[in-house]
């Protein structure tokens, strides 16, 4: 609607400053001619903008000038209090803060929208561990996070899996990001991924550096997720399926998008794996629901893991709950 979209310029140009007609179309998904109509909209209902021309040019608000609007809905008042996370708030030093913050935005928020913010807050938790990781012992991460926030350069000692493990690095830390209860910066140069937990030692210097303006965090993220997972399953195995098993991940996305039916009722299909070792262990867990076709390696593997615990299984002779004596 046009009236969000208005009310929405008027923030961008008060939480970020100059900005130019492309730059808000972006933001707002918009195109530049709706940006230029809702600029004069805005500057007919008596709002001070102003729009430089040329390379530095841009709209800007009127030095000093602040918006005051009470147009939160529902929703939005419930998506603030959803947005706060008091675990990992808690881990990056902020707990306190975040919990003066929502204070004082219940405190502003008109009386017929805190009933929405108090029934969010008590109807919502975000855990973001796993049921079976243990949390991970991140004594830096509020240095981590301050370095981040100050654009400050940090040195550290790090482990990493290959040899040599223990290696010093000076990283320029760009971002957080907080996955299934893990944190990881993302620093230049490059930039590269680092879990915080992995680092031994740090050193936080006063050394300032300069953030890539074409960056941002979310993504790289992203690419960075995609990455990963395309490195993680380059081999492939072709596997049957018994009615009513279901893959999940990229396996699943593979059975559903090139699966077929067999005559007798099976899926057989082409799905990525990550290793020989990760693909025994995965499809053992489905028993009889699967069978592994190719490659005849890992076939004949899950074949010897299953002669074995058949031949362990099998009845003993005489009393089979009897142990040995003299």
């Amino acid at each position: 609607m046009k009236s969000s979209r208005l009310v929405a310029i008027l923030l961008l140009l008060q939480t970020r400053g100059r900005m130019t007609a492309a730059r808000l179309a972006e933001e707002l998904e918009v195109s530049v001619r709706t940006v230029y109509r809702d600029m004069e909209a805005l500057a007919a209902a008596g709002v001070p903008l102003y729009g430089d021309a040329g390379h530095a040019g841009g709209y800007r608000l009127l030095d000093g000038y602040r918006t005051r609007l009470t147009g939160l809905t529902g929703q939005e008042a419930e998506a603030l209090f959803l947005a706060g996370a008091p675990g990992p708030a808690a881990e990056l030093g902020l707990g306190a803060v975040l919990a003066a913050a929502q204070l004082k935005v219940r405190a502003a928020l008109p009386d017929a929208l805190r009933p929405h913010a108090d029934r969010v807050a008590g109807r919502f938790h975000l855990d973001a561990p796993g049921w079976y990781a243990d949390a991970d012992d991140t004594p830096f991460l509020p240095a981590v996070a301050d370095a981040v926030r100050n654009g400050r350069v940090l040195h550290v000692l790090y482990r990493r899996w290959a040899e040599p493990t223990d290696v010093r690095r000076r990283l320029e830390p760009y971002g957080l990001v907080l996955k299934a209860g893990r944190w990881y910066v993302v620093a230049g140069p490059g930039p590269r991924t680092y879990r915080v937990d992995q680092i031994l030692e740090l050193d936080a210097t006063e050394e300032g550096f300069t953030r890539p303006e074409d960056f941002g965090l979310a993504a790289y993220w992203a690419a960075y997720q995609r990455d990963f997972h395309d490195r993680l399953h380059r081999a492939e195995a072709v596997v049957r399926l018994a009615p009513g098993t279901r893959l999940t991940g990229p396996q699943g996305r593979a059975v559903d998008a090139g699966g077929r039916l067999d005559d007798d009722g099976w899926t057989r299909a082409t799905v990525p794996v990550e290793s020989l070792d990760r693909a025994h262990d995965d499809f053992l867990r489905l028993g009889t629901a699967a069978e592994v076709l190719e490659p005849a390696e890992l076939r004949e593997r899950i074949a010897r893991t299953v002669a074995e615990l058949a031949a362990r299984y099998a009845p003993r002779g005489g009393n089979s709950g009897a142990t040995g004596g003299d």
